[in-house]
Parts: structure tokens; C-alpha cells; sequence
């Protein structure tokens, strides 16, 4: 019965994949090239009582340590972040900015992104800067 049951699923998650149009089809007919969605995610709260990272302070570190790595765009989006302290182990919210970056692959991508987030934990005394990176396609 079991078996019976996971071979159905499988079947119908195959047909269900196979019905959907595909990424790469999608890509080609809007003009696209592979491309990554770096997102990083910054916390705007200095732990231990060190003051809110101000708008002057984000607007210099995006300007001097963002932009010059991707010079050819990005956004900036406003958010409300949540995290768990390493030290305390406690929950806590911070307003936070996200950045968005669609990139082609390269084999400096990986230091260019390791360079901001070291910076920022340097700079504004972070535990951590998150990142998350996706595959996809994109035409502009």
C-alpha cells in the first residue's frame, strides 16, 4: 500500500513538472542570459547598546563598499528583520535593509560578495550578515 502510494505521488509530481514550461524556454524567449539573485541581509541595530546604524551611515556603506563591487545595479529594500543571537540565544527584531543583486556568475563573485559582508560586520559590529543566492535568468 505504501509503495503503491509513493508511486503515485512520484507520477504525479513528474506530470505535474513535466506540464509547466521550463525556465530555460521562458529565458530564451524574453532575451535572457543565466543570471544570480544575490540577496543580503543587513541588521541595522549595533549589539550591546551601540545605536541604530544611521541613514548616513547605510548611504556611505552602500556608496563606498556596494556600489564600487556592483557597479551596474542593485536594490535597496527596507525591512524588518528577525534573528536568533548567537551568544544569548535569544530572538530578537531589528529594522534591517535587504540588497538585491542580479549578477552573471564569475569567478570573483564570490570574494566581491565576502568583502561587503565582512565589511558591515566590521564596521557596524554584526554578528553576521545573511545571504541567500538563486539561479535563474534575467533581461534588462
Amino acid at each position: 500500500m505504501m509503495r503503491t502510494a509513493a508511486l503515485l505521488a512520484l507520477t504525479l509530481l513528474a506530470t505535474g513538472c513535466a506540464s509547466q514550461p521550463s525556465a530555460p524556454s521562458v529565458c530564451t524567449k524574453l532575451g535572457a542570459t543565466p543570471s544570480l539573485q544575490v540577496t543580503l541581509m543587513f541588521g541595522l541595530c549595533r549589539p550591546n547598546g551601540g545605536g541604530p546604524v544611521t541613514a548616513t551611515d547605510w548611504a556611505n556603506f552602500v556608496a563606498k563598499t556596494v556600489t564600487p563591487r556592483f557597479p551596474d545595479g542593485l536594490t535597496v529594500f527596507e525591512a524588518s528583520g528577525q534573528w536568533r543571537d548567537r551568544v544569548t540565544n535569544t530572538v530578537g527584531s531589528e529594522p534591517s535593509r535587504l540588497i538585491q543583486i542580479v549578477t552573471p556568475d564569475s569567478p570573483d563573485l564570490p570574494a566581491r560578495i565576502a568583502a561587503i559582508r565582512t565589511a558591515y560586520d566590521r564596521q557596524f559590529d554584526q554578528q553576521s550578515v545573511g545571504v541567500q543566492i538563486s539561479r535563474g535568468c534575467a533581461a534588462f
